[in-house]
């Protein structure tokens, strides 16, 4: 057991407080102090749009690994173990090192008949494509030739139509047009001529043919003897000319007169 002895130290004390009291509180006055110019200057940053800088994380350092495959080295082939030589061995001297030259692979020998034989058989086969490709050609300039004969067949055999037909249309024109050209100057009386006394009695006979025009009344203008006409039968076949009457031409619905009107008398005695 300890035992402690205590004194009194109260007038010590009191005087110890009085001037630790003084010391404490300008210590904290000046802490006070400082600490509101601290916070009025904080204020201030922050007035003046400040913010403390945020200190840059840098990134973490990391490390790669990559896994290589190495391909096992491949041993050569031991070598065969040569067979040894019954006789003694000789040490030869060491054969001189060459570099290697790439040998050309030997050419196949080609059989000269064999080389003649095909030759042939490619200039056969080339005359038979040229015999083939004339065939054709020929071929085609006989279809050609048949086609144009007959094409110039069926074009002579339609101008022949054409030429017929057109014929045909001519005549039945010229038909129309002689029997129109006959309505419209058709006879309406004709006398025979006397047959003259002195040809009678002579035993004359013949033909007096008589040209003349027909008027637009239907008369007989200037009519006259043509070649051929016996002397004797002149007169009569003129006379007997003046007393024929037709039928006047009509063209447009106007008469007119037909010109070169032929008639034949012929003088028979029965």
């Amino acid at each position: 057991m300890t035992t402690m002895i205590l004194h009194d130290t109260t007038p010590l004390a009191t005087g110890r407080w009085t001037s630790m009291k003084r010391s404490d509180l300008w210590q904290h006055s000046f802490a006070a102090g400082l600490a509101v110019a601290l916070h009025g200057v904080v204020v201030l940053l922050l007035i003046n749009n400040w913010s403390p800088e945020v200190p840059a994380v840098k990134p973490p350092n990391v490390m790669t690994t990559q896994l290589v495959m190495v391909a096992p080295t491949v041993q050569p082939p031991a070598p065969e173990p040569a067979p040894m030589p019954v006789a003694e061995p000789v040490v030869a001297a060491p054969a001189a090192v060459t570099p290697s030259v790439p040998v050309e692979p030997a050419k196949p020998q080609i059989d000269p008949q064999i080389q003649a034989r095909k030759l042939e058989q490619a200039a056969l086969a080339r005359k038979r494509v040229e015999e083939r490709q004339r065939e054709q050609l020929a071929e085609q300039q006989r279809q050609q030739q048949a086609s144009r004969v007959r094409e110039q067949a069926a074009e002579q055999q339609r101008q022949a139509q054409q030429q017929a037909e057109q014929s045909r249309l001519n005549a039945e024109r010229a038909r129309q047009q002689a029997a129109a050209d006959s309505r419209q100057y058709l006879p309406l009386s004709k006398e025979a001529p006397e047959y003259p006394a002195r040809a009678l009695d002579k035993n004359i006979e013949g033909d007096c043919s008589v040209e003349y025009t027909v008027n637009p009344k239907g008369q007989i203008e200037n009519p006259k003897v043509l070649d051929g006409c016996h002397p004797l039968f002149i007169r009569p076949s003129l006379a007997a000319a003046q007393t024929f009457r037709y039928q006047p031409r009509i063209v447009d619905g106007v008469a007119v007169a037909v010109p070169s009107v032929r008639n034949t008398f012929h003088f028979r005695i029965k």
